[in-house]
Formats: C-alpha cells, structure tokens, sequence
C-alpha cells in the first residue's frame, strides 16, 4: 500500500464528502459522540454495499487499510487540478 502524498486531508475531505453522501442516501449524519474510527468504518462500509469502491479482502479489513481507500475514492472524485491532488 503506497502512501498518498496528502493522504490525511484526503481521509478528512472524504469523511466529509462521505457524510453528505450518507445523508442523501437516507442515512442520519454522524454525532458529534462518534469517534473518527467509526466513521471511516461506517463509510467504508456503505461505500462498499453501494458498490463505490472495492471491498478489501478479509484479511486487511483493518483501520489503516480503510482510511486508504476512502482516500483513493475521494482522490477519484476531485476534479482534476484539486489542491489536494498536486504533487
């Protein structure tokens, strides 16, 4: 697993990109009680059932490997020349 160059902002901007996604699907938004971890695994697995990413395999179904993929997703949807994307 390579690391992304502004992989920590892009985890941030998909929690919040992902909330909004959440919410249009029906979901409630988070609680401000909800730890960080619950979060990224809520989002991964909603992004997962709705077939927006690619699940991971068992194996490396742990936290780390999941902040990655949401910030694969997110870097997929930002338009090209986004701030975050720059090298």
């Amino acid at each position: 697993m390579k690391k992304l160059k502004h992989e920590a902002a892009l985890l941030k901007k998909a929690v919040e990109i992902g909330e909004k996604y959440a919410i249009n699907r029906g979901f409630k938004g988070f609680a401000s009680t909800n730890s960080a971890k619950d979060k990224v695994e809520s989002l991964y697995r909603l992004l997962v059932s709705d077939k927006q990413i690619q699940p991971l395999a068992v194996d490396f179904e742990d936290q780390p490997n999941m902040k990655h993929k949401l910030a694969l997703w997110i870097a997929k949807k930002l338009p090209e020349g986004h701030p975050l994307l720059a090298d």
